[in-house]
């Protein structure tokens, strides 16, 4: 009886390990078949990895499982760039101050050359405000920006956008920008040491902190130092007209003003002109599709829910000699919001 067991048995194992290995061959076929995107985002405690990692879903899923989609953070926005225009990364996160940056060869892109090319306007996602603030007990010492000039000053961390926002901020008001860079998680001792006399604070569409000035916030008392009249006046001339915040949606205390006059920049997941034309037309259609869906998970999707055509026109406006990537393009002159007057990359 045990002999015939072991000749019936025998042939069956043999043909359920040929069918594993086929089944595997199959799925590793699959798999290979798949292409990858790689999204380059800043730190992970920033809001770019957070709202990349809630959108990595959204975009395997528009792309028809046709694309494998990874979130790779790196130290600063700046970083996540290079990576981007090295090849490292098929969509990086930027903003319009980032975009010219690179364009006009200044700041952190000075000596900086694409090895594969660089960004182009793609998707405009949410505004930020950049604004000024101090430990609570010596808020009496400040009365404008012009305080903050030549001074120790935690401009975000190096590299940030707002960084650069605040950079662009100070030479409009024709200030010395002094940043001294500490750990995000060591901003609250700094501030209360003396280490720094100010720290720039952001939200995102007027509402989020990022999760280390939550922590600040929670540790420490602060306050906001606004700009003097004279100094949104020459802001306002160099089209960094500040826009107003009502401190209650962005803090859980009393920060000493009754509106917070913040820097405004736009924040933007912009790819290379080589990514194809379809992917960045699925990507924006399915954007533009689940907008609501999106606002109603972030309160920083707000903006672009309300008007995400002309939130990409906007991105476009701040540097309107950058190409426009073919699927933006497109996008856009489907929703009849294209101007001839800028310029499609590769045409």
């Amino acid at each position: 009886m045990s002999g015939t067991r072991s000749r019936y048995s025998y042939p069956v194992f043999v043909a359920a390990i040929v069918a594993l290995f086929a089944f595997s061959a199959i799925s590793l076929a699959d798999a290979q078949e798949r292409k990858s995107i790689r999204w380059a985002t800043s730190s992970t405690g920033s809001y770019g990895y957070k709202v990349a990692a809630q959108m990595l879903k959204a975009l395997e899923d528009a792309l028809g499982g046709e694309y494998t989609v990874t979130v790779n953070p790196y130290p600063a926005t700046t970083a996540a760039m290079k990576a981007t225009m090295n090849g490292e990364a098929e969509i990086g996160y930027t903003a319009d101050v980032g975009m010219t940056q690179v364009y006009n060869n200044e700041g952190p892109f000075k000596d900086f050359k694409a090895e594969k090319g660089r960004m182009v306007h793609t998707w405009y996602a949410y505004p930020m405000e950049s604004f000024m603030a101090v430990h609570a007990p010596k808020a009496e010492q400040f009365k404008s920006l012009r305080d903050f000039s030549g001074k120790p000053v935690f401009f975000t961390p190096a590299g940030f956008m707002n960084w650069l926002n605040f950079q662009r901020t100070f030479k409009a008001l024709g200030y010395e920008f002094k940043h001294v860079q500490i750990g995000e998680s060591a901003q609250a001792d700094a501030l209360q040491a003396g280490t720094v006399i100010g720290a720039v604070a952001y939200t995102t569409a007027g509402r989020s902190l990022p999760s280390y000035w939550r922590e600040t916030e929670l540790r420490t008392d602060i306050k906001i130092i606004n700009p003097s009249p004279e100094e949104v006046q020459k802001l306002t001339a160099a089209n960094l007209a500040p826009v107003e915040i009502n401190p209650a949606d962005a803090f859980s205390k009393d920060v000493g003003v009754k509106t917070i006059l913040g820097v405004p920049l736009l924040f933007a997941y912009n790819v290379r002109a080589d990514l194809p034309e379809e992917v960045v037309y699925k990507m924006l259609t399915a954007f533009y599709q689940q907008r609501e869906n999106l606002a109603k998970a972030d309160p920083g999707f707000v903006p672009m829910a309300r008007d995400f055509v002309g939130m990409q026109t906007k991105g476009i406006n701040a540097n309107p000699d950058i190409p426009v990537h073919p699927g933006l393009a497109k996008f856009l002159k489907e929703h009849k919001a294209w101007n001839d007057k800028w310029k499609i990359a590769g045409k």
